[in-house]
C-alpha cells in the first residue's frame, strides 16, 4: 500500500484585518490542521488563495509552513504557474526547503491560454527533473482537459508523476478508468473538491482525499473505516457530514475553512482580498449551525 493515504487538507492563508499576511495565525492554521488529524498538509493551493498571494508572500509562507511543520507529517507545495520556467524555479524552492511533494495544475492562464497536452506533458517532464514527488491537479479551474491517455503517459513516462487529485466532473468514472488502465503507475489516486465524491470516489480506487481544513477530524473516519473494510461505518460517517460538505462545497468555497477557524479561536480574521466579497452573513451563519452538531475540533481548539 501507498504511503500516500489518508486526508491530506489544503491549509488556508490567514490575513489580518488590513490585508496582510497573519503568519503567527498561519502556525496556528498548521498546528489546528495537525492535531485534527491531517496525514499530511497542502499549502498554497487554490483553497489558500494562491491566486491572492504575490511572489513574495509564497515565499515566505513556504519557508513559514515548512519550517513549522518541521516534518510532522508530510507537506504539499502548490507551484502551478503558466510559464514552465517559474514552475520548474518554484519546485526547486520548495524541494531546498524540504517539500515532500509539488503539486501542479496544467500550464494555463485566463480563459484561452492553456497548454495542449504536448506542452503539459512537457511543463511536468520540466519539473519532474528536479527530483521530488509532482501531483497532478486535473480541476476544473484550468479549464484543460486532461485525458486518461495523457494521465497515464505522464505516470509511465516522468519518474516523479506519483499522485494524481482528481476532482473533475464525474471524478469517479475518471478515477476508476486511471487506475484501471494505468496499474502499478497510478501510485496514488486522490479524491478532492471537499470531499463532495468522497464515498464514490473511494469506491473508484481513490487512496486518500485532500479536502479543506474545516472538518478534516470528522472526514478523515470516512477513509479510515472504508480502507478497513468496514463500508456500512464509512457510509454513516460520510452521512453525518454531508450536509456541512454540500454547504461549503456550493455555497462557501475556501471561506468556509477560514469562517470555522475564526469561530473556534484559531486565526482572528476571516479577510479575504478584494475582489474576493465576504462570507454572507445568513450563509456563514448556516455554516456554523450545520458544523456545531459534529463537535468538531476547529471549534474548540482555543476554546
Amino acid at each position: 500500500m501507498t504511503h500516500y493515504t489518508g486526508i491530506w487538507p489544503v491549509a488556508p492563508t490567514p490575513f489580518n484585518a488590513d490585508g496582510t499576511l497573519d503568519l503567527e495565525g498561519m502556525k496556528r492554521v498548521l498546528d489546528c490542521l495537525i492535531d485534527q488529524g491531517a496525514d499530511g498538509i497542502c499549502i498554497l493551493a487554490n483553497f489558500s488563495e494562491q491566486f491572492l498571494l504575490s511572489d513574495a508572500e509564497r515565499e515566505i509562507l513556504t519557508r513559514l509552513a515548512l519550517e513549522h511543520v518541521a516534518g510532522r507529517v508530510p507537506v504539499i507545495v502548490t507551484i502551478s504557474h503558466y510559464a514552465t520556467q517559474i514552475a520548474v524555479e518554484r519546485a526547486r524552492f520548495a524541494k531546498s526547503l524540504g517539500a515532500n511533494v509539488v503539486m501542479m495544475m496544467p500550464p494555463y492562464h485566463g480563459a484561452t491560454l492553456k497548454g495542449t497536452p504536448g506542452q503539459t506533458f512537457e511543463q511536468f517532464a520540466a519539473v519532474g527533473e528536479v527530483g521530488i514527488p509532482i501531483m497532478v491537479q486535473d480541476a476544473p479551474m484550468s479549464g484543460v482537459d486532461l485525458s486518461v491517455q495523457l494521465l497515464i503517459r505522464m505516470a509511465t513516462e516522468i519518474e516523479m508523476v506519483k499522485l494524481f487529485k482528481i476532482e473533475c466532473p464525474h471524478a469517479a468514472n475518471k478515477l476508476r478508468t486511471l487506475i484501471a488502465e494505468g496499474g502499478d503507475a497510478i501510485e496514488a489516486p486522490f479524491d478532492g473538491e471537499e470531499a463532495i465524491t468522497l464515498l464514490a470516489d473511494l469506491d473508484a480506487g481513490a487512496t486518500g482525499s485532500m479536502t479543506s481544513g474545516m472538518i478534516v477530524d470528522q472526514i478523515k473516519p470516512v477513509i479510515t473505516h472504508y480502507h478497513a473494510g468496514r463500508v456500512d461505518e464509512a457510509t454513516a460517517a460520510y452521512g453525518r457530514v454531508a450536509m456541512a460538505i454540500n454547504h461549503e462545497n456550493r455555497q462557501c468555497g475556501w471561506q468556509s475553512c477560514k469562517a470555522a477557524m475564526v469561530e473556534g479561536g484559531v486565526i482572528a480574521s476571516d479577510f479575504c482580498r478584494h475582489p474576493i466579497a465576504p462570507l454572507h452573513p445568513a450563509i456563514r451563519a448556516r455554516l456554523i449551525d450545520l458544523l456545531k452538531p459534529l463537535d468538531p475540533l476547529v471549534l474548540r481548539w482555543c476554546k
